[in-house]
C-alpha cells in the first residue's frame, strides 16, 4: 500500500477558476491516453450543444477548439409525427442563440483535453477498487485504486457514468426503468448537398427518428425503435437500412383520416385568431441516399434518477445523477448543466470561507439542478409515453396541442428557454 496522496476531486473546470485555483485537483480517467485526430468521416456519435452549454464552454477557452475542427449549426428544428399533419419548429438564426450545434463527442473530448486539462492532474487507465464515504466532515474521502494506491480528498466528484459506482457507495436511492426501446445511430450521405441547418424529427408509433446536420452532404441519425425492430433493422443491408429509413421519415400510411380532417379544421381556426407568421410553414426533410459503411451502432434507453446527488464530501454529476431518453437531445447539455451549477456552488463556498465538503454548501447545487432536472426529465418521459401510442383519442389530442403551441409564440420562447437550462 502506498502512502496516501491528495485528491481535490474530478471536477475539470475548476482549473480555469480563479477561486478555486489553489486547489488541487486530480481527475482519474479509466480509459488509456490514446492519440487522437481528427478523421475525414464523421463520428456516430454525436450531440445537440444548447446556448447554455456552449457559453460554459467559451468561459473555459473550449469553444473555439471545437469551431476549429467541426461544429454544425442548427438555426431550425421541425418536429411532426407520422399519424398526422401536426407539427412544432424552432428557429432562430442569431448566431449567438442558435437552436443547437451538432458536434462530435470525440471533438468535445479532445478540445476539453487540450484546453482544461493542461492545468490538472490526470491518471490515465486508471481502475477504482471502492471508496469510503466520511459522514461528516471530520474525515475526507478515501479512494482504494485496484494498483493498491489509496488517495484521499476533501471533495468526490462523481461522473462516473450510469452505473456509477460512487452513487452506489453513498447508498442513494435511485428510480429508474428500462424502456422497451433502443437507439440505433449512423452517419448518412444525403440524396444532395444542401443548406444543412435544420434538425428534423418524426415520432413514429414505435418510436422517434432523428436526422441531425454535420456539413452539407451528412447527417447523424438517432433512432429511437422498439428492442424487436431494431434487432431487424442492425440485421439489414446498408442498402435495405437506408430505405426502411427513407420509409420511416416520408411514409403517411400510418395516418388516419379523420384525425387529419379535424386537424385541419382546428388549425384553420389558430390562423383566424392567433396568426401563425409563418410559423407553420412545413419544409421537406432530406432523403437518404446512403448509410456511411461500419457506422451503425446501437444503446438500450431508460430513464433513472437519483433521489439525492450529495452526501458529506461527495457530490454526483451528469449521468451518474440522472439519465435521460434521447427524444429531445437534452442528456448531455443536463449534465453541463451540473457542472456549471457546481463551479458556481463552490467558488460561493471559498468566497464564504467555507468548507467545499460541507453538506449544507452542496445541497444549494442539489436543490436548483434538481428543480430544472427532474421537469425536464418528466416532460421526456412524458412526450415519449404521449407519442408511443396510435389510440385515436391520444393521437388527436397530440394533434391538436402540437399545433396549438406551434402558433403561441410566447409558449415556444418558454419552452426553449427551460432547454437552454
Amino acid at each position: 500500500m502506498q502512502p496516501h496522496n491528495k485528491l481535490t476531486g474530478y471536477l475539470l473546470i475548476s482549473s480555469h477558476s480563479k477561486r478555486l485555483s489553489d486547489r488541487k485537483i486530480l481527475l482519474l480517467e479509466g480509459a488509456p491516453n490514446k492519440p487522437w485526430s481528427l478523421p475525414e468521416e464523421f463520428s456516430n456519435r454525436v450531440c445537440a450543444l444548447n446556448g447554455h452549454t456552449r457559453k460554459l464552454f467559451h468561459k473555459l477557452g473550449v469553444w473555439e477548439h471545437i469551431r476549429h475542427m467541426r461544429a454544425q449549426p442548427v438555426k431550425r428544428m421541425q418536429v411532426w409525427e407520422s399519424c398526422s399533419e401536426a407539427m412544432i419548429t424552432f428557429d432562430n438564426e442569431d448566431q449567438e442563440n442558435l437552436v443547437a450545434h451538432i458536434v462530435e463527442n470525440d471533438v468535445i473530448l479532445h478540445s476539453i483535453k487540450e484546453q482544461v486539462l493542461q492545468n490538472i492532474e490526470v491518471e490515465y487507465s486508471t481502475k477504482v477498487e471502492g471508496y469510503k464515504l466520511p459522514s461528516d466532515l471530520s474525515s475526507r474521502v478515501t479512494v482504494s485504486l485496484q494498483d493498491g494506491r489509496t488517495l484521499s480528498t476533501d471533495l468526490l466528484i462523481g461522473a462516473d457514468g450510469a452505473k456509477s459506482l460512487v452513487r452506489k457507495t453513498m447508498g442513494v436511492q435511485y428510480v429508474g426503468w428500462e424502456y422497451d426501446q433502443m437507439g440505433i445511430v449512423a452517419t448518412l450521405q444525403l440524396s444532395e448537398a444542401a443548406d444543412n441547418t435544420v434538425a428534423w424529427q418524426r415520432f413514429l408509433p414505435t418510436g422517434p427518428v432523428a436526422l441531425l446536420p454535420l456539413s452539407e452532404d451528412r447527417s447523424s441519425l438517432v433512432w429511437s425503435t422498439t428492442k424487436e425492430n431494431a434487432k431487424k433493422l442492425l440485421k439489414l443491408s446498408d442498402e435495405d437500412f437506408t430505405d426502411a429509413l427513407n420509409r420511416a421519415i416520408w411514409d403517411n400510411s400510418t395516418s388516419d383520416e379523420m384525425v387529419q380532417s379535424i386537424h385541419e379544421g382546428w388549425v384553420k381556426l389558430l390562423d383566424t385568431f392567433l396568426p401563425s407568421s409563418g410559423a407553420d410553414i412545413r419544409q421537406l426533410p432530406p432523403s437518404v441516399s446512403a448509410i456511411v459503411p461500419n457506422s451503425r451502432g446501437a444503446f438500450p434507453l431508460g430513464l433513472g434518477h437519483a433521489v439525492h446527488y450529495v452526501a458529506p464530501r461527495v457530490a454526483l454529476i451528469g449521468d451518474a445523477a440522472h439519465r435521460v431518453h434521447p427524444l429531445a437531445g437534452q442528456g448531455v447539455n443536463l449534465g453541463f448543466g451540473d457542472v456549471a451549477s457546481l463551479l458556481d456552488t463552490l467558488e460561493n463556498a471559498v468566497l464564504l470561507g467555507a468548507d467545499i465538503g460541507e453538506e449544507e454548501i452542496l445541497h444549494k447545487y442539489e436543490s436548483e439542478r434538481q428543480k430544472h432536472n427532474v421537469m425536464t426529465m418528466a416532460s421526456i418521459d412524458g412526450l415519449y409515453r404521449l407519442y408511443s401510442t396510435s389510440a385515436l383519442p391520444f393521437v388527436l389530442l397530440r394533434a391538436l396541442g402540437l399545433s396549438t403551441v406551434n402558433v403561441i409564440t410566447p409558449l415556444k420562447r418558454q419552452i426553449i428557454r427551460h432547454a437552454e437550462g
